[in-house]
């Protein structure tokens, strides 16, 4: 282990006393094969359209290439994937050359969130596509083990993952890190506040001593100090500050949305709102088609454009959506890197990037040449800190919105129906429909209008045209979750309700020592609900409150009252502002619900889950357990209230 050094600057320091950080110099006359990387990475980065580095890039790739270590002071959305995969895996391309393929991990990530370490991962494939026997292999918490071991058992030389389930891997052997080369801590200081510096740091002390560790954090606490002092031998500091900023006259909104209801949030918001061209932005090449899919079967003229999309194809694609062919284009960053169409008004951030810069590029596909344009985000509460990121990076606040109510988009539904009856009666000849109908309602001795209204159903094709509510929360939630106390003297949690949840609260908190991750998995394991359906957790003293749907069935009331934490019973009752009824057995009597409207990324996915550079693809685990999210309750859990 390297003995306690402190992070060496760029440049001298002028002055004796703590480092300086130094500003990365532009890039403008530098370009990726100025750094002598291997040729198969640089024809990777030639593929997805990269010549010139950011700043970060220009002044980490030489360092790390040079063997050092690396701290990287950059707020998201720098290019720091990039930063540190690219020399990595060029490094990595020539011992292969020299020593042959090999199965052992070499490079370690580490990331903050299962969102980050799948974009993470995609990343190290699309750079590594050009080596041959070469696996990318994501793990994290919330998909099954089964699909990780078999990948890690077949050999990956790239883990990325969240320090859990990295944790789990390392304690059951499947995870072997003795022939690591590389290690990176991406987010480190999202890392901690997410309490998993313990994990972090058991990682760290069980790696070896002679590989080289690039630590990237937005900012340098303490914690974040004292790593890297303890682990990283004599690193170079480099800081990046970013300079991203919006156009003023982009309007900028978002809204909570939990995954199940991101289809129909955006069906309201498409009919409601007056939109031209649309650029719906998602993660995977998968979920291009998918998405597009989707939004064609519920009447929209919706495409997809992705990286596995010919140069042909997209420039039709893309003259479509300027000839106004079809309405919305559903793509990948990369898909519509150097896209410009006049005609889009409205860009929706259908999944939120976890690139600040992404973010701005994306949203700057709208609102040019003067315009006014509009910007739509997609959160779901754990992504409440990467709109924390958007807003300081960008300097401009982004707006809550809410979604339109059922009863405005059924008004304009039925507005429009008649429209086109009207428009129908105008322009073509129904003299033959006429007569059928009426020599129908002869034979049948049925209603001119009973018909009418069965042709109408024909014409919808089997789609309903009225909307359903998205199911609410109780009367007074959204009130509390807004800081408005109620009749009790309590507020709600600390943040917005999310779309299509409620609030409910479980009589278990700080005082019985409960972390975040162990709610998640028992409400996952008994509720039979996947981790993408929990919400916020709110942890006090003797109570926590959880988002969960609001629309949680009998089955799941039922299963979850005999749910216990560390022993005790959680009691979940919808949260009314008052203490859980936790001395009675048995649980609380459901609320009436509503009806609501139902609604790893896959770039070469191997039956196990990893990325091969081969080009073999499979189905892919998902799961339903979560990450846990910190370890034990120490002091730190006492001195503050949990949000997770």
């Amino acid at each position: 282990m390297p003995e306690n050094t402190t992070p060496e600057t760029l440049e001298a320091p002028d002055t004796v006393g703590a480092p300086q950080n130094v500003e990365a110099p532009e890039a403008d006359d530098i370009k990726f094969t100025d750094f002598g990387l291997d040729g198969r990475v640089l024809a990777a980065l030639s593929d997805v359209g990269y010549e010139k580095p950011s700043p970060i890039q220009s002044a980490t790739i030489p360092v790390l290439l040079e063997g050092r270590d690396v701290v990287g002071l950059a707020q998201t959305g720098t290019g720091k994937t990039a930063a540190f995969a690219i020399p990595a895996l060029s490094r990595m391309a020539e011992l292969a050359d020299l020593n042959g393929p090999s199965k052992f991990t070499q490079i370690l990530v580490l990331a903050p969130t299962r969102e980050l370490a799948l974009q993470v991962a995609e990343a190290f494939a699309s750079y590594a596509k050009h080596i041959d026997n070469f696996t990318v292999l994501p793990v994290y918490g919330g998909a099954p083990y089964g699909p990780q071991l078999a990948g890690l058992r077949r050999g990956a030389q790239v883990v990325v993952g969240t320090p859990g389930r990295v944790i789990d891997h390392i304690s059951k052997g499947s995870l072997d890190l003795s022939n690591l080369q590389y290690l990176v801590l991406d987010e480190a200081d999202e890392m901690l506040r997410m309490g998993f510096a313990d994990d972090v740091e058991q990682i760290l002390s069980g790696t070896p001593d002679d590989k080289q560790v690039a630590l990237f954090s937005a900012t340098m606490p303490s914690a974040i100090r004292r790593i890297a002092s303890k682990y990283l031998n004599n690193p170079a500091e480099i800081t990046v500050k970013g300079k991203t900023s919006t156009g003023t006259n982009t309007r900028q909104r978002f809204l909570q949305v939990m995954g199940p209801h991101k289809l129909d949030a955006l069906t309201r918001i498409l009919e409601v709102e007056d939109f031209d061209g649309i650029i719906a932005f998602v993660r995977t090449k998968m979920a291009t088609e998918d998405l597009a899919d989707k939004l064609r079967s519920r009447g929209f003229q919706a495409a997809a454009i992705n990286g596995d999309i010919p140069q042909q194809q997209r420039e039709r694609t893309i003259e479509g959506l300027r000839d106004g062919k079809f309405d919305i284009l559903v793509a990948t960053d990369v898909a519509a890197r150097g896209l410009d169409v006049e005609r889009i008004s409205l860009v929706v951030n259908y999944d939120i990037p976890h690139d600040t810069e992404s973010y701005v590029h994306r949203i700057g596909r709208t609102g040019r040449a003067g315009r006014s344009g509009d910007a739509i985000l997609f959160i779901t509460p754990r992504e409440k800190y990467l709109l924390r990121s958007i807003e300081k990076a960008t300097r401009q606040p982004v707006e809550q919105m809410h979604l339109p109510s059922s009863d405005a988009v059924n008004a304009l539904r039925m507005n429009k129906f008649a429209e086109r009856i009207t428009e129908t009666l105008a322009t073509e000849d129904v003299s033959i429909f006429r007569d059928l109908i009426t020599s129908y309602e002869t034979e049948h001795n049925v209603p001119a209008n009973e018909i009418a209204a069965a042709l109408a159903v024909m014409a919808q094709g089997g789609n309903p045209i009225l909307v359903k509510d998205i199911p609410v929360a109780p009367a007074g939630q959204k009130e509390r979750a807004a800081g408005r106390k109620d009749g009790f003297g309590s507020r709600g949690p600390t943040r917005s309700l999310t779309e299509g949840n409620a609030t409910y609260r479980i009589a278990v908190g700080r005082r019985q020592r409960v972390m975040p991750g162990s709610i998640v998995g028992a409400i996952a394991n008994e509720g039979g609900l996947s981790s993408a359906q929990i919400g916020g957790i709110d942890i006090r003293a003797d109570h926590t409150l959880v988002e969960l749907p609001a629309d949680l069935s009998k089955d799941q009331w039922r299963a979850l009252s005999k749910t216990r934490i560390g022993g005790e019973l959680i009691h979940l009752e919808l949260d009314k502002g008052r203490k859980p009824s936790g001395d009675r057995d048995g649980f609380k009597k459901p609320f009436k619900k509503r009806e609501g409207e139902g609604g790893g990324f896959n770039k070469d996915r191997g039956h196990d889950g990893g990325f091969r550079s081969s080009g073999h693809s499979a189905g892919g685990g998902g799961g339903d357990r979560k990450e846990r999210h910190g370890k034990g309750a120490g002091a730190g859990t006492t001195q503050r209230r949990d949000k997770w």
